[in-house]
């Protein structure tokens, strides 16, 4: 029988970036708050897992392809290698250096973590297992689930093999194969197609719909694809994975193109990147009247379900974009209607997303398509990179800005960047369309040159009449 372990006005369960972001606004209104993390740090996927080791990696990769590259603008760097120990030594040091920031602002915030695994058992209690010790149980006036996601693993792949892998354990290797094949070209799938191409393997991403990164701009997907074949990395579109045959010399796939004929690929290494499902395994959730649809949990425009006093944010959620910002926007929401004050709900519209792939990706707001399926008559500009003063000193010779707006008002709708610092560059954007923005507003806006915001201030001259470089 679980002991007693005190009562809270609010007790948050996962300690992810949407529940310790949460833990941190409920504390800094005053609401006496415990933060539920099975982890032996709070950070959750993003910081131990997703977003912060892979960016690490990336950063190694970018590093080490600017040195293989330094001799074009005269810096001479002889035998610029990997060392995959190292690197995964700084990036281990990236993450402990965050998870201690957020123990420090937990702390600072008076908020009481209980480590183990949550579990509902009711709407006013919280049940805390250790993962060596007896369970306690803890009283709560309000509850806010956030427990996050979980690679998703085909039914069919054998996961025994240690061959075949998520990303969880592709930011553990050892070493690096000679041929890694990617299921999937998501942000997860060609993220790590760009880190393992520059650390030197044989790259092939396998993606069953018609182009890469599927939720971006149509434009924006070709110029990934054209700069991935450049870097001699492998894409298969419209093809399809049947099964996956661990064998002695490698895992055999057998690769279905769409309107083709089936082909056998050996590779050393599968990766499967199709997606992440929500976890909410062992929550008590259903049992304690929280309403689902299709394995996400309910919620109203302030995150609360169907149980008065029990909210939801992030990954777990219907209709949530699966990034971490927006669980962090959303549990700030959360703890602000708890503490009694009207927030505004998450535009989920207006959530941004960025890939760290090379070269970046970067949106926000409609794509083209999305613009037109909802009935707008739509007017884009595109402005290229190699334009930019500031591009042709860094090298860059492909991408561009892009901006997709209302014709009649030149209202901004969206916003899509592919190139260099691409996932900084989109801030500005998000500014001008939760601003609602007017083409016109932003082509009056002076930017420093030379740098590559310029760019988007040339699309919105584009929009309005042309550009002024092109």
């Amino acid at each position: 029988m679980a002991g007693s372990g005190g009562s809270y006005d609010l007790v948050v369960i996962g300690g992810g970036p949407g529940g310790y972001v949460a833990a941190i606004r409920a504390g800094q209104l005053g609401l006496k708050t415990a933060l539920v993390e099975k982890d032996p740090q709070p950070g959750g996927t993003c910081l131990h897992r997703g977003c912060i080791p892979t960016k690490a990696l990336l950063h190694t990769a970018h590093v080490l392809d600017s040195a293989r590259e330094g001799h074009h603008i005269g810096v001479n760097v002889e035998g610029a290698s990997l060392d995959l120990g190292k690197a995964m030594k700084y990036k281990g040091g990236v993450i402990a250096k965050n998870a201690k920031g957020v123990e420090y602002l937990l702390k600072k915030n008076k908020v009481t973590t209980l480590a183990g695994h949550g579990k509902l058992e009711g709407p006013r209690k919280v049940r805390v297992q250790p993962k060596d010790g007896a369970a306690t149980t803890v009283d709560a006036k309000f509850v806010i689930l956030a427990t996050g996601s979980v690679p998703t693993r085909l039914p069919f792949l054998d996961f025994s093999d240690p061959r075949i892998i998520t990303s969880d354990e592709a930011l553990q290797l050892k070493s690096i194969p000679k041929h890694v094949t990617i299921l999937g070209a998501g942000a997860v799938g060609v993220e790590f197609a760009s880190i393992l191409s520059s650390f030197g393997a044989k790259v092939t991403v396998v993606e069953m719909l018609d182009r890469l990164c599927p939720v971006e701009d149509h434009e924006v997907s070709a110029e990934l694809l054209k700069a991935y074949k450049r870097r001699k990395i492998d894409c298969r579109v419209s093809t399809r994975l049947e099964k996956a045959e661990p064998k002695k010399e490698g895992i055999e796939l057998l690769l279905t193109p769409e309107g083709g004929k089936s082909e056998t690929l050996m590779t050393d290494l599968l990766l499967c990147a199709v997606g992440r499902s929500p976890y909410t395994e062992g929550l008590g959730a259903t049992e304690a009247g929280i309403k689902f649809d299709r394995g996400f949990a309910k919620v109203d425009a302030l995150q609360k379900t169907d149980v008065d006093n029990v909210y939801a944010i992030g990954d777990i959620c219907n209709e949530t974009p699966l990034l971490a910002h927006a669980a962090s926007a959303e549990g700030i929401v959360a703890a602000e209607a708890i503490a009694g004050q009207r927030p505004h709900g998450v535009n989920r519209d207006l959530v941004p997303w960025a890939t760290y792939c090379h070269p970046e990706l970067a949106g926000v707001g409609l794509t083209e398509h999305q613009a037109k399926e909802r009935g707008y008559a739509v007017k884009t500009a595109k402005f290229p990179f190699p334009a930019l003063g500031k591009a042709g000193i860094l090298r860059t010779n492909s991408g561009f800005f892009k901006i997709v707006s209302e014709e009649r008002y030149g209202e901004i709708l969206g916003v899509h960047i592919i190139g260099p610092h691409a996932t900084d560059l989109i801030s500005e954007a998000c500014v001008a369309l939760g601003l609602e923005s007017t083409a016109a507003d932003l082509a009056h806006i002076v930017h420093p040159h030379p740098t590559l915001s310029e760019g988007i201030l040339e699309a919105a001259h584009g929009l309005l009449g042309g550009a002024i470089h092109i």
